[in-house]
């Protein structure tokens, strides 16, 4: 006997986890949400939404700090962070009743508590037992830390802790140089911290194309962010003004905080995946491409399985999966053509194949051109520099795009398209593009790949 019987059985209310419950119930099937904090998980809560909105506000502050560059008198007397915190949390707030609505009229039931995998089918939450004939695992993911490296919430802190800071840190130590490293690096700097990131990698962002790394270390330079690539870690103190950071060769960086910003986990431990026989690795639950794990009828969405930990990423998957839960035979998602922003300023945003990886598979078929933001009208109304990189095939499709600039990462939709229609140059070059709009640089770029150069470009 069990406490519910449905359709399709979800473990976690996060990105990917939503997203399966909303459209499997859209689809006539029913539906159990398990969720043991609140409906939108890190994304909404901790994660994408709330770091954003900082974004924004570090924004405001810029532009009211260089007002006289636009004819403007404002100065900036300082940051708020009550305020800002108000206004961040009232963003996600306002999304939160929207999703938790949402979910209600969709007659979608959502089990509060932690779930736990107790057989190939079944879910146990509390005392309770549920089972479906399909089992969706999106339980997502958590702040990592290193080895020896204890978080203790006050001087080392997690991204969660950070989103919580009540003041603005005279100075931090950012250890990580990746996507949340970086975004909160821009977030201090504009606030008028003093800011130093530690890398253990060659490059900032290294994931993304060295051309974007290298602009974003400029553009960090500029800015007075301090950064040591190539610096592994060794170890923290606590001191009575906040943390000495010991990094590899002996060096000693003071400051008052201690941002670990390391990358996420799974989160999968203790949640019974492993004892019914579901296939993992490193924490991570294996899933093929069309998110089925070994075990018929279970299935993995999101944070937990292997490759980009992005929540539009497990969105997708857990539409993918309510269809094919349904039979509708949906096509599987191209993991490359998932598009990926850093929010800092200026942003960086790309899809597809960066350089060395399509020279790696294609050889010197590849090619690329770069057009400077420096001849786009828009950007130069926003005051803003960067490029649009794009890499294609001689006499083939275009295989990445690559940009950094403010407000780029609003132009990844075209690019995405771009990239997963597999569309030569000359598809592109003819497409009109509004002026003046920062948009207008992705038609330039193609125009110059087709051969067609109307404005600077290298």
């Amino acid at each position: 006997m069990t406490d519910g019987d449905f359709d399709v059985l979800i473990l976690g209310a996060g990105s990917g986890g939503y997203a399966c419950a909303l459209r499997a119930a859209q689809l006539g099937l029913t539906v159990g949400l398990v969720e043991k904090g609140n409906l939108g998980g890190t994304c909404l809560h901790v994660g994408c939404i709330p770091t954003k909105a900082l974004l924004h506000a570090a924004e405001v502050a810029d532009a009211a700090r260089d007002a006289s560059k636009f004819g403007v008198s404002a100065t900036l007397e300082g940051i708020d962070m009550a305020g800002v915190n108000a206004y961040k949390d009232g963003v996600v707030s306002r999304l939160f009743k929207g999703l938790t609505g949402l979910v209600k009229s969709r007659g979608i039931t959502v089990i509060e508590g932690e779930g736990r995998l107790t057989g190939p089918r079944t879910v146990t939450v509390g005392g309770a037992t549920y089972t479906g004939k399909s089992v969706v695992l999106a339980s997502g993911s958590y702040s990592r830390s290193l080895p020896g490296l204890e978080l203790d919430g006050e001087r080392v802190i997690s991204s969660e802790h950070a989103l919580r800071l009540d003041r603005v840190p005279s100075s931090v130590i950012v250890l990580g140089g990746g996507v949340i490293g970086c975004e909160f690096a821009s977030v201090w700097a504009s606030f008028g911290a003093q800011v130093t990131i530690l890398e253990a990698l060659p490059r900032l962002v290294a994931a993304e194309d060295e051309a974007s790394s290298k602009a974003l270390e400029r553009a960090f330079r500029k800015r007075k962010i301090d950064f040591r690539t190539a610096t592994p870690f060794q170890s923290v103190k606590t001191t009575d003004t906040g943390v000495a950071v010991t990094v590899e060769g002996g060096d000693i960086i003071e400051a008052e905080l201690l941002l670990v910003a390391v990358g996420r986990g799974p989160l999968t431990d203790g949640l019974g995946y492993e004892e019914q026989g579901v296939a993992m690795e490193r924490g991570f639950v294996l899933a093929d491409e069309r998110c089925r794990t070994n075990v018929e009828g279970v299935f993995a969405v999101g944070d937990i399985v292997p490759g980009l930990q992005l929540a539009h990423r497990g969105f997708q998957q857990g539409i993918f999966v309510a269809e094919e839960i349904a039979g509708l035979d949906p096509k599987p998602i191209d993991e490359a053509g998932i598009p990926r922003v850093t929010y800092s300023h200026p942003e960086i945003a790309s899809v597809g194949l960066d350089e060395a990886k399509a020279r790696e598979a294609y050889g010197d078929r590849v090619t690329t051109v770069t057009y400077d933001l420096g001849g786009n009208g828009k950007s130069q109304i926003l005051q803003t520099s960067g490029f649009v990189k794009l890499v294609g095939l001689e006499d083939g499709p275009v295989l990445g795009v690559h940009m950094v600039g403010d407000r780029v990462g609003e132009l990844i939709g075209e690019a995405q398209l771009i990239y997963s229609w597999e569309a030569h140059a000359d598809d592109v070059a003819p497409l009109v593009h509004a002026h003046p709009t920062q948009n207008e640089a992705l038609g330039e770029a193609h125009l110059a790949l087709a051969g067609k150069a109307l404005h600077a470009h290298s």
